[in-house]
């Protein structure tokens, strides 16, 4: 169940939602909120492999991708969005390596840096904000050459979709690629 996404890109698509719902359940003795999720195949895959350093999760995902998407192998370059947050294994790293592999398209870990950490960047519901922050959290990496190519843009979770505009403008403006396509692997419900 492809999800199109509009943004500044050519094209965009997350597989599917993350959640299928999920309900308050109150609080817990550690004062932290907790729910009862029920998640999409893709969005539990996803959550495994981030959660719970779930490797059998990356082939799964990388299929999942190349049974909904077509045309892959015609692009010039995959970059991944930088994580948010350090971990043992970036999943998003880790399915742009295994897709890049099995599609046989380039894979560039860092045409895109990230040179500011945005904790904050969840609490932040204006949109004008959110952009202003995430635009100097990011640069093109220029050791790299991708004008006028065709670059896909991977990234694990659509929220607001804010950090992919940010980094697209990046890759067009500074980059000058020809176009920007965006897969994601699950797509957040709503803002809040």
């Amino acid at each position: 169940m492809a999800i199109e996404l509009i943004g500044n890109w050519k094209k965009g698509f997350a597989l599917d939602l993350h959640t299928k719902s999920s309900e308050y359940l109150g609080v817990d003795e550690f004062g932290r909120d907790r729910f009862d999720t029920k998640r999409t195949e893709i969005g539990e895959l996803v959550y495994k492999l981030k959660y719970s350093a779930d490797m059998s999760s990356v082939s799964k995902l990388v299929a999942c991708i190349q049974q909904n998407m077509r045309g892959l192998e015609k692009l010039d370059y995959l970059v991944p969005v930088p994580p948010s947050r350090p971990r043992a294994a970036q999943p998003v790293f880790l399915i742009a390596e295994e897709l890049s592999k099995r599609i046989r398209v380039p894979f560039i870990r860092d045409a895109i840096l990230k040179v500011k950490i945005t904790p904050e960047i969840k609490e932040v519901f204006d949109q004008k904000e959110r952009e202003a922050l995430l635009a100097a959290a990011y640069e093109y990496n220029d050791k790299y050459n991708l004008a006028n190519k065709n670059i896909l843009l991977l990234d694990d979770l659509y929220r607001s979709g804010t950090t992919l505009r940010v980094i697209t403008s990046i890759l067009y403006k500074n980059a000058m690629v020809k176009n920007v396509f965006v897969i994601t692997l699950t797509k957040t419900r709503s803002l809040r």
